[in-house]
Order: C-alpha cells, then structure tokens, then sequence
C-alpha cells in the first residue's frame, strides 16, 4: 500500500506514525520542530488521513506497509517514532526488523493487549463508544461541523476528544460530509487494534538490544502504568521511560515543546 505522507528537512530519517483517529497533519508543527536535525516523513496510517483505505487493519498490514514505505524511499534505518497505535505499529516493526531501526521512541502506548478484562482498560471502552457513534452518525443531516458536535456530545462528553475527531470530516464531490477514517473497517478490527505483542516471545534473555528505546508517557494518561514497566523491559530490556508533566494522551498536543526536546535529546548522538 502506497501511503500519503508528508517530508520534512535534512539529515538523518526520522518516521512519524500517528494514532488511531489521527493523521500526518496533527504532527506537522512537532515535525517542522524536528525538521532542523532530521529529514523527517510524517505518514498517514491505512485507513487514516489521505492514505488507502481497506478491508483489513491489523499490526501485520500496518507493520508491512511500514517497510514497504522505506523500502519505497530507500531508507535503509530509520529512528521511529509511534504514538498510540503508531506506538504499536513501531514497536511491532521492531521486533520483526530490529536491522533496520536507529532508535525507537514510543508515545503514551504500552506494548500490552488493551482489551484484556483482566486489564480493565478504560481505553478499550471509550474506543468502542466513539467507533460506533462516528458509524451510526447519518452524515447526510447535517450541513456544518456544529450540528455534527452537537450530535456527537450524545455519545462522547470530551470537548477534546471531538474536536479531534472532526477533523477527520471532508466533503464529498456533493458537498456532503464523510469521514477521512475507514470508520466501517475500524470498527471491524478494533479488537485487534487493541492488540499486543507477546512476551513470552521475548523471556529468557531473547528481548531487543539492537538500538535505544525510549517510551515517553503523559503524565496524566493511564495508558502507560508502573505494572507494564516488566513487559515494556521483558521485550527492550535497555528501554528508558519518561514522564512528561502536565500532559494527558495526546502528548504532542498538550505539551509539544516538551516532547521535541525529548525526543531530540534522546535520538541525537
């Protein structure tokens, strides 16, 4: 799959994957912030952005359009940064192809199935709420993003969380408004979206050293807790974690100058 993307300055290749509902453009003022040292590639998902959609969405497709895009743009190594289910897709990525990885950074996501019940994941359910407001929304009653937001606090209370959502709207050639996202197919493979990598793969000394890895949460997220601390290491034993302050899930929204001296003094020598 041939995914839409965006290219950014000079030097050493630095990936960007966004996270579920998102898309490139939500981190283009973190990558014009990190286009001084790096050539940066900020890449619409499947079934996201300005990308293809299709009828399957699970880590192995996203992982394998992963490396078809750097092999497209002959990137032979690239420092990858994934937040969310980006996170997933890197970290997945990793673990297949620890050869063509420089440094991982992974944003407010735990490599750990999210929709186990033992896990009680919060997450998962507030997931399944905004997929199945967005597909039951009937686009074609409403004629502006207002009456859109009105309909949508019915199912979802955050402020925040549809703002984000909407701007995922476009119109069609009748002026009609669809969603970017393949919300059908989300929908479809939410439970794999949710899903993890297995540790038991990586016990007995067998985790990833090749390159350093950085997991960077927000302070105020639960997606990333000190229990996942012995997963996260049981794959990338060397892997630091970092807190960054006064920041929820979207890390790179609400603390964005935090988050690129972060990652900057984590992926520069």
């Amino acid at each position: 799959m041939k995914l839409n993307y965006k290219k950014l300055g000079k030097g050493r290749p630095l990936l960007i994957l966004h996270g579920l509902y998102g898309a490139s453009d939500n981190w283009l003022t973190i990558a014009k912030e990190l286009s001084n040292n790096f050539t940066v590639y900020i890449i619409d998902q499947r079934n996201h952005g300005d990308s293809p959609h299709s009828n399957s969405h699970t880590y192995q497709d996203l992982k394998e359009d992963l490396l078809e895009f750097m092999d497209d743009h002959k990137i032979e190594k690239a420092t990858l940064l994934g937040h969310s289910m980006g996170g997933k897709t890197v970290m997945f990525f990793a673990a297949d192809h620890p050869e063509r990885v420089s440094s991982l950074l992974v944003v407010d996501i735990a490599p750990k199935n999210y929709s186990k019940i033992s896990d009680y994941a919060p997450q998962t359910i507030d997931h399944s709420c905004i997929v199945k407001a967005m597909l039951n929304l009937d686009l074609s009653l409403y004629k502006n993003r207002t009456e859109i937001d009105a309909k949508l606090t019915e199912s979802i209370t955050s402020k925040r969380v549809r703002q984000f959502l909407l701007k995922n709207l476009k119109r069609d050639e009748n002026k009609q408004f669809i969603w970017k996202l393949n919300i059908k197919t989300i929908n479809d493979y939410l439970p794999q979206i949710m899903d993890g990598i297995d540790g038991d793969r990586f016990a007995e000394g067998k985790g990833i050293t090749a390159f350093p890895v950085l997991f960077i949460r927000g302070e105020k997220s639960n997606y990333i807790s000190d229990n996942d601390h012995n997963l996260i290491r049981t794959i990338f034993p060397k892997a630091e974690i970092t807190t960054i302050p006064n920041a929820g899930h979207w890390v790179h929204a609400e603390q964005p100058k935090l988050l690129v001296k972060t990652v900057e003094y984590f992926a520069l020598d």
